[in-house]
């Protein structure tokens, strides 16, 4: 797979941009704060329908637009498909493949797979539970599109419960002005176990596969220096080890939300469910997290992206990988080694300011990018 033509209208800093790319590395070249990671965040967009820089849509729309456009023309097996995302902060976002609207903006995920790495990822070995959570749904995503479905109707659920859950906390803290009535409460519970163990059971078997791709990714990016482990941390206190069983993980999460109903009640929110787990990271027998230098959390965050690559080059689909700002992270040894290891993909997207940075292995298209302007060089 690979992205044979770029387009961009109004996203981020580029008023337009339309840029022809090449199969296998192309290098954007230019100083800091001219554009270049704001071409391949469009790309990584598209494909997982989050930013790797921003929480919200507002900061892709060019200031002064009311709106954004990215469309993709992608290559896979010998067909070309046509990508439009149009990004409207506020709204539902609008999309469309090969001209034909889509009903929603999330039925476009799936039709480009890329894998970004970007000096934000170090959030994945330092950072909250969020960061490692997003990690791995998006690439149960990228393997299964309808979890972008699941993930919907679990944060919907999470959502109208912790509204129900506050309303009665405050109405009792204010001495019983407004409604505490919980009678619906149970109707939540359902729901929640219903997609949160279907969410559940999709970490669990997408991790078991997922790890010993992260694994022998470090131990080459390391040089064998240290190993890995990955494990899921669940907000099920009952003691019981997680299995990928789905109707065993549906009467957990029920068991789990009656216990923890009352101290739900006080507190005023959700504290059972997926949204509240973690993927715990260790190397050797302590956490990442905490005990891992800078260069062995560097080479973590950059196991857990080269593992998912290889995961999804395994089923016949090997990504785009865009390497954002990466190179002049590392030392030349983890240089040549990272150069090294992307070389499967079909096409490698790489930014920085300095172009020394980027090993030799890596020569092939070159765009020099200076205050919004993308020139083809090489």
């Amino acid at each position: 797979m690979h992205v044979r033509r770029l387009e961009l209208t109004d996203f981020r800093s580029y008023p337009h941009a339309d840029v022809e790319l090449p199969e296998g590395p192309s290098v954007f070249v230019g100083p800091n704060g001219h554009g270049k990671t704001n071409l391949v965040e469009s790309l990584g967009y598209l494909a997982t329908g989050n930013s790797h820089r921003v929480a919200s849509d507002q900061p892709l729309v060019r200031h002064g637009a009311d709106r954004a456009f990215v469309r993709a023309a992608i290559v896979h097996e010998g067909r070309e498909l046509l990508a439009e995302l149009g990004i409207v902060p506020g709204k539902a976002n609008q999309a469309k493949l090969n001209r034909a609207s889509l009903p929603r903006a999330r039925d476009i995920l799936g039709a480009l797979k890329a894998i970004v790495f970007a000096p934000e990822d170090l959030a994945l070995v330092r950072g909250d539970p969020q960061q490692r959570r997003r990690m791995l749904d998006e690439l149960l995503v990228a393997r299964y599109p309808r979890y972008v479905a699941v993930r919907a109707d679990y944060d919907r659920v999470i959502k109208q419960r912790n509204a129900l859950l506050r309303t009665a906390y405050l109405a009792r803290k204010t001495g019983g002005r407004g409604n505490t009535d919980l009678h619906t409460l149970d109707i939540w519970d359902a729901h929640l176990a219903e997609y949160g163990s279907d969410l559940l059971y999709g970490r669990l078997a997408l991790l078991e596969e997922y790890a010993p791709y992260v694994v022998k990714a470090y131990e080459s990016v390391s040089a064998g220096r240290g190993r890995p482990r990955l494990h899921y941390a669940t907000s099920l206190d009952d003691g019981a080890p997680l299995t990928a069983d789905r109707s065993l993980l549906h009467a957990r999460l029920s068991a789990g939300l009656a216990s923890a109903r009352s101290r739900e009640t006080e507190r005023g929110t959700t504290l059972v469910g997926p949204h509240r787990d973690d993927i715990t990271l260790d190397l050797g027998d302590l956490p990442a997290k905490g005990y891992a230098s800078h260069g062995e959390a560097w080479s973590y965050a950059l196991a857990l992206r080269l593992g998912a690559a290889e995961l999804l080059r395994a089923e016949a689909t090997a990504p785009v990988l865009i390497l954002d700002d990466v190179f002049a992270e590392l030392d030349v040894s983890r240089r040549e080694r990272l150069a090294e290891l992307v070389s499967f993909a079909p096409q490698v997207l790489v930014t920085c300011a300095v172009a020394q940075d980027v090993p030799a292995d890596m020569a092939g298209g070159r765009f020099d990018i200076y205050d919004g302007q993308v020139n083809r060089v090489v």
